[in-house]
């Protein structure tokens, strides 16, 4: 049972959105199970209902096996709740997906190592039959997005981590996506090039307009990237908090080193405890 004081602490934070606009994700009454090998039935996600509205960064959070990406699989139509709704933009997630309404970007950015950058970002336009001429124009604008286009005629093997990921966030932007679905992006990247990228997707999000669902492990990459962190119970996964980010944009790196930057970690400490 959720107790009173974290109902008010999650009211508080969908609060902030107008409640005249409609939420791009509803999930309600959404419980996940899955069954093992020998039968056993585990259960991964309990009774989740949870708004996210547009253009928020909506960090999500917990301990590892707490079914963060579980969560997400069931808004990206990768998995299909064992009971609840799942609405995504006014329509079920297999709509949605259809539509091209979401891009997912995962833990590894999961590029063809025989084509080269701006081919990797154009795949989803050549899956969609567009033209050669538009998906290459498409492409190179998403390469300048993410600072690559010195770097279209090389190949996956060629480029850093970091970079990889970037290409990877630009070929999840070609289609236009109003939403956009992120699995731990950053969680194999060293400290400093998961914080030089934690700029740039601020940037990307800032000039696309797009809403974000990102999933961490990292409480400092969560206040400093979001507009509102939701905390996740050990399993069965469970939403226990939901805290408003009320650091103001533009965020500069300096962010992280004000008094409200280490009170609003030690709230989302707290609540993972």
């Amino acid at each position: 049972m959720t107790s009173p004081s974290t109902t008010a602490n999650m009211q508080t934070g969908s609060a902030r959105t107008n409640g005249a606009t409609a939420p791009v994700v509803s999930l309600k009454g959404v419980n996940q199970h899955f069954k093992t090998p020998t039968g056993q039935v585990v259960q991964a996600l309990q009774d989740i209902n949870l708004e996210i509205y547009p253009n928020e960064f909506l960090s999500i959070i917990g301990p590892s096996g707490c079914g963060k990406s579980t969560l997400l699989r069931i808004v990206a139509d990768l998995l299909q709740p064992s009971s609840g709704t799942a609405m995504v933009n006014g329509k079920p997630p297999h709509q949605a997906r259809l539509n091209r309404e979401f891009g997912m970007v995962f833990q590894q950015a999961v590029l063809y190592d025989w084509r080269s950058v701006l081919k990797n970002i154009e795949l989803p336009l050549e899956i969609m039959n567009h033209p050669a001429a538009d998906r290459t124009a498409r492409a190179r604008e998403m390469l300048k997005l993410v600072e690559l286009s010195d770097f279209e005629s090389h190949y996956p093997w060629q480029l850093s981590g970091g970079m990889q990921q970037r290409v990877a966030i630009a070929r999840a932007l070609t289609v236009k996506p109003s939403i956009l679905l992120m699995d731990e992006p950053f969680g194999a990247l060293d400290e400093m090039t998961r914080e030089r990228m934690n700029i740039e997707l601020l940037n990307i999000w800032t000039k696309t307009n797009t809403t974000v669902i990102f999933i961490t492990h990292s409480i400092q990459e969560a206040v400093y990237l979001s507009s509102r962190v939701v905390v996740m119970s050990p399993r069965p996964g469970k939403l226990i908090k939901d805290i408003p980010i009320t650091l103001p944009y533009p965020r500069a790196p300096e962010v992280r080193d004000t008094e409200e930057f280490f009170h609003l970690v030690t709230e989302v400490r707290a609540g993972l405890r």
